[in-house]
């Protein structure tokens, strides 16, 4: 856990992928990204040619796992197939937003490192606060969010409760 924030803290590098419903917001986003000063790695799509969307979240969760990149940001038709995806990748904490306080929520709770939006459910106007607001927030580092983190990423001692 301590490893992931403090890659954070020095690497400002944030991959960005879309399927082909989200190149038109992702390329809003890129622009955001950049005007930050952060490094961007667009790794597609970049028509609107059908693609899956898995192909991409793979792509990008991969970079976030690996800590090439600090953050992740994927966007598609909801951002629900997008999220799902990358967080089949252990140390991923992909949420998927719709406002701003879940954005908030997510960074300060949960560490999340990759941002999924919807490009059919979203204005740009929003998506973009969304995508501000999830950036602008750190990890509160609350003991007890570091606890629940560790249950989620299954390091804790703790075992995990069943309903059986």
């Amino acid at each position: 856990m301590s490893s992931n924030i403090q890659t954070e803290a020095t690497n400002k590098r944030v991959v960005i992928a879309s399927d082909h419903a989200g190149v038109e917001l992702k390329e809003a986003l890129v622009a955001l990204l950049k005007k930050r000063n952060l490094e961007v790695d667009d790794i597609g799509a970049h028509s609107t040619e059908p693609s899956d969307f898995a192909d991409y979240a793979h792509q990008v969760a991969s970079k976030v796992q690996s800590g090439e990149c600090a953050r992740g940001i994927l966007i598609c038709g909801t951002g629900v197939g997008m999220a799902i995806t990358a967080n089949r990748h252990p140390g991923v904490r992909a949420v998927n937003c719709s406002e701003p306080f879940s954005a908030r929520s997510s960074r300060e709770h949960n560490n999340s490192n990759v941002l999924a939006l919807g490009a059919r459910v979203l204005g740009v106007g929003l998506a973009l606060e969304i995508a501000s607001v999830w950036l602008d927030t750190p990890f509160s580092g609350d003991e007890r969010h570091v606890r629940r983190i560790a249950k989620i990423d299954c390091t804790s001692d703790s075992p995990r409760q069943s309903k059986e």
